[in-house]
């Protein structure tokens, strides 16, 4: 029987959201709704909820292993996203993974600082993101705080964004978006910096919502989603851009829980793709 081909496939590497806002939950919503299959690793089980995060457990090495390598001894992978990495030992078990089965894009969303701005690693889990992560992500896509975690540089404007980001080039990052939606604009403005390449900035006007848990979970996906798909990164972020924006715009409205919910992932959702 001939087979028709296969489906675009992105896989991510997260700490799972039980409240479905964030995290894996998040990611697969996002692949899913970009007709894209996807592909998943856990590396962290949370309970939480759109209030708070009452409980998180780390997963042992072993099952993280197992996952990875279940998943990709069997399945091609067009392109990996990371989010929560929680230990210097899971960061280096994912570094050699990437190294053994040379994944072609690997988009990194470092889950560092809650939104309520409190630190979720230790400075040894930013120093380990840092010497084994940095050389072999394509694209990393820090928010404000945490592009001052991994730069050391205070970030207030648009102007200290390119100055962190030179500080995340010179330390060895390939690719760095900088998400400049917590700074207080009337626009949500990213800029993607490159080596020896002019930076590009992402606009969009931004929405009034209370339901943006899970956001840079979701653009990063996004991004990995249409690079799955065949996009180069300056059209993959303008098109996630763009998706994370209706998303938000969409969901704005809509009650989830009793705080802060998540976007519409599912306004406009795309027949999985067969390469």
């Amino acid at each position: 029987m001939q087979k028709a081909g296969r489906y675009p496939t992105a896989l991510t590497i997260a700490g799972s959201d039980s409240g479905g806002c964030a995290g894996i939950q998040a990611d697969l919503k996002t692949f899913s709704s970009l007709g894209v299959f996807g592909t998943s690793v856990i590396t962290a089980v949370t309970a939480q909820n759109t209030i708070e995060v009452r409980y998180v457990e780390v997963l042992s090495l072993e099952i993280i292993r197992k996952q990875l390598e279940a998943v990709s001894d069997d399945i091609t992978v067009d392109a990996v996203k990371t989010g929560m990495l929680p230990s210097v030992e899971i960061i280096e078990l994912v570094a050699s993974v990437i190294d053994k089965y040379n994944f072609p894009v690997v988009i990194a969303d470092p889950v560092m600082i809650a939104t309520s701005g409190t630190r979720l690693v230790s400075q040894s889990v930013v120093a380990a993101f840092r010497n084994y992560m940095y050389n072999r992500i394509t694209l990393i896509t820090p928010n404000v705080s945490e592009a001052e975690a991994l730069s050391g540089f205070k970030i207030n404007s648009e102007r200290d964004m390119y100055e962190a980001a030179n500080i995340l080039l010179e330390q060895g990052c390939n690719a760095v978006l900088i998400k400049g939606g917590h700074l207080k604009s009337h626009n949500s403005t990213d800029i993607l910096f490159r080596a020896n390449k002019e930076p590009v900035q992402f606009s969009v006007p931004r929405t009034d919502s209370c339901n943006l848990h899970g956001t840079g979970c979701t653009f990063s996906s996004a991004i990995a989603a249409y690079i799955a798909l065949g996009h180069d990164m300056e059209n993959a972020i303008r098109l996630a851009k763009n998706y994370i924006s209706s998303a938000i715009n969409e969901g704005k409205d809509i009650t989830t829980g009793k705080g802060y919910g998540p976007v519409n992932h599912f306004f406009k959702p795309q027949p999985l793709k067969i390469k």
